[in-house]
């Protein structure tokens, strides 16, 4: 009985809503079985576990900047004065079951949701994935990755310990630096001059777990959406062309595949937070404003922003009535100019190439070298600023003077990137040249004969090097088979309904899926 009022219910939503056409639409869906597509399933993995632990959080965390006295279970503080923000957090962390795990767990998914956007779009770069129809879902992805990194520094900030302290006094100083307008932004969000008053933690809060993770959850929802629009693009080979897609159904294989990978994905995310500390805020101490916390470093997205402040010369421009400080030009201008080149560059290309075509082929980097060399320097730009980040920590360990170490990245942030540029450029060019580049090399046996004659045989394939695979078939020439939707003949069977009964769809057969 209650099988057949389950069925008369869905019936009766599916005759409104045409799930089962749309539906098999979805699952019939074909998804290319190359590993890098992986990544983004990475960050979308890592951002459900994002929202399941910040939930769980949500629950004990009091975002509060008002003073109290800690008489928690961390005995070193017991009777210090703190943020009741700063209080919560210890107790979350010591005095709820699982607290610290779920707390490191979610520091862990931020860390990783933020660096597998950043390898995706390095993949999408690389590959030329964001050329036209995609120049809006690169934008998409672009902003997915400006306001994660916004939304990690607020949850960095949130236990208002020693360590957040210090990046939100530098994130005053940034956002005082914007010419005209700048002050009046910072006194504006801090609620007065810094420190600030007790209201910058509930705003904060309010950002971090109801604002922008509605936005975050909006545009990953686009992005999937265009991606099912646009269908996937693909390497070239194996049958593959730019009006089709060889791979994997969505449903059983590509399901399977994606489940299996989200398990895996949020295991290793939990074991990170149960074995590798982060963030061990009880070491820093409550925030103080007139501290500063020495040879600790921000987390890794935000390394390169610090390495920029640091490595810096004491520039500023003074103009009538008005100075534009420091920390505008490695605070302000170089992010701006750096995600500006991100949204403008597909259409940057376009224009010096002058190629509007569509492109449903990926590119191997080797036969960019212009747009793999550009990337590859940047990305060594980068990189160079995180290592800039720990120049306290570097002319610690080394025993050098501090001042040494700074003089030395601001040479090596000009030197490396030109010489990754001139680097990457003759490796694309010499891999282009080369038969078989890109691909590991098979070694050869030398054998001898019984008469003395030398002769070579290669030795077997590497594990991996070849991939079993079904021949690519057209769906055209394939034998379809009818399936039953919308009523019919009511015996569940797949001949042709009369008349005003129903409808059929058909499905590709299981042996071709």
């Amino acid at each position: 009985m209650s099988a057949q009022m389950s069925e008369r219910a869905y019936a009766w939503v599916d005759d409104r809503l045409a799930i089962s056409r749309g539906g098999r639409k979805l699952l019939d869906k074909i998804f290319p079985d190359h590993w890098s597509f992986m990544i983004g399933e990475i960050a979308l993995y890592s951002f459900l576990v994002l929202v399941v632990t910040g939930i769980f959080l949500t629950l004990y965390y009091v975002p509060s900047g008002s003073d109290t006295v800690y008489h928690g279970a961390y005995a070193p503080l017991v009777g210090q004065k703190m943020s009741i923000s700063y209080a919560s957090t210890l107790d979350l962390s010591f005095g709820v079951r699982a607290g610290l795990l779920m707390r490191q767990a979610h520091h862990w998914a931020a860390d990783i949701f933020i660096g597998s956007i950043v390898v995706h779009m390095l993949r999408v770069f690389f590959t030329g994935a964001y050329r036209k129809p995609r120049e809006i879902n690169w934008i998409v992805g672009a902003t997915l990755l400006t306001l994660a990194i916004f939304n990690g520094f607020l949850g960095y900030s949130l236990p208002d310990d020693l360590i957040s302290g210090t990046g939100l006094r530098i994130g005053f100083s940034i956002l005082e630096s914007i010419p005209i307008v700048g002050q009046f932004l910072a006194v504006w969000l801090f609620g007065g001059n810094y420190p600030g008053t007790a209201a910058i933690i509930p705003r904060f809060f309010i950002i971090h777990v109801l604002i922008l993770p509605l936005v975050i959850i909006g545009l990953i929802s686009a992005h999937l959406a265009m991606i099912i629009r646009h269908k996937h693009t693909q390497f070239p080979g194996n049958g593959a062309r730019e009006d089709n897609v060889v791979g994997s159904p969505l449903w059983p294989v590509y399901a399977a595949k994606a489940q299996g990978f989200f398990f895996l994905t949020t295991g290793i995310t939990f074991l990170l937070g149960a074995f590798v500390q982060i963030n061990p805020i009880w070491l820093y101490g409550p925030y103080e404003p007139y501290k500063v916390s020495y040879a600790v470093q921000p987390d890794w997205y935000m390394g390169w922003l610090d390495g920029a402040l640091r490595v810096m010369p004491a520039w500023e421009i003074h103009l009538p009535g008005h100075m534009i400080p420091n920390a505008f030009f490695p605070g302000i201008l170089l992010p701006g100019l750096t995600f500006g080149a991100i949204y403008a560059y597909p259409f940057i290309e376009a224009k010096l190439t002058g190629d509007r075509r569509e492109h449903h082929l990926l590119d191997r980097p080797r036969d960019h070298p212009i747009r793999t060399s550009i990337g590859a320097s940047v990305f060594a730009f980068y990189f160079v600023m995180f290592g800039a980040s720990a120049t306290d920590v570097l002319a610690n360990y080394l025993h050098l003077d501090l001042n040494y170490v700074l003089v030395f990245f601001r040479y090596v942030t000009v030197v490396v990137p030109l010489l990754v540029l001139a680097i990457a450029y003759k490796l694309c060019k010499e891999l282009q040249g080369t038969d078989g580049g890109g691909r590991r090399k098979r070694a050869n046996v030398v054998m001898r004969s019984a008469t003395g004659a030398y002769s070579t045989v290669p030795v077997a394939p590497h594990p991996g090097d070849v991939q079993a695979a079904l021949e690519p078939v057209a769906i055209d020439e394939v034998e379809l088979v009818p399936v039953l939707v919308n009523g019919g003949n009511g015996d569940g069977t797949t001949a042709p309904p009369a008349d005003g009964d129903g409808e059929h769809v058909y499905r590709i057969p299981r042996e071709y899926r």
